[in-house]
């Protein structure tokens, strides 16, 4: 990899992050077909759920697949964690990560780089799924789609800087199936299928204030889909919500990852 010569200031960490980004995009073209398998395995669950079970589902004023696709368009956003916690953990324990510290290379652009390129995988993902949905009957009502896109961009660029973090922190492949794991009690815990509401108290409560809840509420509401039907004061800013949880997650992970990297090799 060829890393261009240090310029002052922001030109050098802008630098660096472009060709950092095209680093991990030209590895990604290396293997197409672990990239079509993410882009398609979130299509699969749809269909099951679309299609298996979507007659059993009971929505008000709607389709249960205009309930769904909102809900699994921010279950992609989540999906999205392991890939970066996977590819952090890799370039570490390959010695790449290393190799580039050794270089004379933006500290911050290594990171940058990461979370440009896992972004650019998540408007694949969101083009894909979009596609997919208005194929099996999804009929996004409203304008505001787009500021809809805008809330699962920000909440998966919350979650890429939560996988860089766990992905500097862990240390080995192996060990990054414990965060493969975790992803689905987080995301079936939410009110990307159901409605929190049809779930116990205790279940109810922990659904409700889910990131994701807040994200799939928020698209529905932004696309005139048929929303979860609960009262309270989550179910009623869901906007607000989606652009709050990620903020905080941000706010939180971003430092931590930043202060993880400069402590490697300490």
């Amino acid at each position: 990899m060829t890393v261009p010569a240090i310029v002052p200031g922001h030109v050098s960490w802008l630098t660096h992050t472009a060709v950092l980004t095209r680093r991990i995009l030209v590895h990604w073209k290396q293997r197409p077909v672990s990239i079509a398998v993410t882009l398609l395995f979130p299509v699969l669950i749809v269909v099951m759920f679309g299609q298996l079970f979507g007659g059993a589902m009971a929505i008000r004023d709607g389709a249960y697949i205009d309930f769904l696709i909102p809900g699994m368009l921010a279950m992609t956003m989540l999906f999205g964690l392991e890939s970066t916690v996977l590819a952090v953990v890799s370039d570490a324990s390959k010695g790449v990560t290393e190799r580039i510290r050794a270089m004379p290379v933006s500290g911050l652009a290594v990171l940058t780089g990461r979370c440009l390129a896992d972004l650019i995988s998540a408007v694949a993902g969101l083009i894909v799924m979009m596609g997919a949905g208005l194929a099996l009957g999804w009929r996004p009502q409203q304008a505001s789609v787009l500021g809809a896109v805008g809330l699962l961009l920000w909440l998966r660029f919350a979650f890429v800087w939560v996988g860089i973090y766990l992905g500097l922190l862990l240390k080995t492949p192996e060990s990054a199936v414990s965060v493969q794991v975790l992803v689905w009690p987080v995301g079936f815990l939410s009110g990307v299928f159901v409605s929190p509401d049809t779930m116990p108290a205790w279940l109810s409560a922990v659904a409700t204030w889910n990131p994701l809840t807040a994200t799939a509420g928020a698209v529905r509401e932004l696309a005139g889909n048929p929303a979860w039907a609960a009262n309270g004061w989550a179910a009623e800013h869901s906007v607000l919500l989606a652009t709050g949880w990620p903020a905080v997650l941000t706010a939180v992970f971003l430092p931590l990852a930043t202060r993880r990297y400069r402590m490697l090799g300490r």
